[in-house]
Parts: structure tokens; C-alpha cells; sequence
């Protein structure tokens, strides 16, 4: 697995959610499983084949997690400036097109959420924004063509 930067927040929701699936999910479907076992034939249990392949998904997820928090390497904020669009800096900025602004926070892959305005630096739009200072043009190729994002603001 690849070494995963992320913040120390986003470190603590996968450590979080781990402690969740081993703690209250993994007992939940080993309960389920004893149960469906008590009901006889094996062979044409629906009950005991679900519960097994539920357990299959759910440790297949927590050993992801496991793996994601070994690799994950946290960012110190700290050392992030806001003279340029990077890493966890929030910054404001004016569709030139349409004049609509927008506040996107630049995160790790894992953090991403465009509901709360985080947006993975993986995408298109992160990319043409990195590097980028207030007043500048960030042209962002995206699958509709080229969008002009002027940077308004950048922030922590």
C-alpha cells in the first residue's frame, strides 16, 4: 500500500471507525452467524450465508483501515502557508464564466467531501488551483471543457 498523507483529524476518523467495526460490527455479525448456525442445515441457510458474506465485507474493511492508518503519514499544519493554494489551505474563488464563488479546502484523497467543501487534490479542479496565488487564473481542464477560476482568497 502507498504512504497516504493526511491530517491528524483524518487520521483519527479511520482510527475511529476502526475501533467502531472491531468493536461493535465484529461482535454484531459473529452473533449473527452463531445464530443462523443454530437453525440447522447449513446447506440451505440464506441467513447464515448473508451473515458470512457480511463478515467477508467487514473484514475486508478493517483490514484496509488497518493497512491506510500503518501507511498514513500526518501533515503538520503548521508548516502550511497561505501565499499559495496547497494542501489544506481553503481558498475562495470566482468562476470567471458565470461570477459564482466557491470556498474549496484542498485535502487528501480520504478526506474529500464535496458536501463539506473538501475537495481531494487528486480532482482537476485541486490540481489547477495548486500553486496558484491570490489574483491569479488557475484554467482548469475539466470533461466540459476549460474553466477560469480566479483566486479571490486563501486561507488556513
Amino acid at each position: 500500500m502507498a504512504t497516504t498523507y493526511m491530517t491528524a483529524e483524518g487520521l483519527q476518523k479511520l482510527k475511529d471507525e476502526l475501533q467502531f467495526l472491531e468493536g461493535h460490527e465484529r461482535p454484531r455479525v459473529i452473533a449473527a452467524i452463531a445464530e443462523a448456525r443454530d437453525k440447522g442445515d447449513l446447506s440451505e441457510n440464506a441467513e447464515y450465508d448473508a451473515a458470512k458474506e457480511e463478515q467477508g465485507m467487514l473484514e475486508s474493511r478493517i483490514a484496509a483501515l488497518k493497512g491506510k492508518i500503518m501507511d498514513a503519514r500526518v501533515i503538520d499544519e503548521s508548516t502550511i502557508k497561505t501565499d499559495e493554494v496547497q494542501i489544506l489551505t481553503k481558498v475562495r474563488v470566482r468562476n470567471r464564466r458565470n461570477g459564482a464563488e466557491k470556498v474549496y479546502q484542498l485535502v487528501t484523497e480520504g478526506e474529500a467531501n464535496m458536501a463539506e467543501g473538501k475537495l481531494s487534490v487528486t480532482t482537476p479542479i485541486a490540481k489547477g488551483l495548486m500553486g496558484k496565488k491570490v489574483g491569479e487564473i488557475a484554467q482548469v481542464q475539466v470533461p466540459a471543457g476549460t474553466i477560469e477560476f480566479e483566486i479571490l482568497e486563501i486561507s488556513l
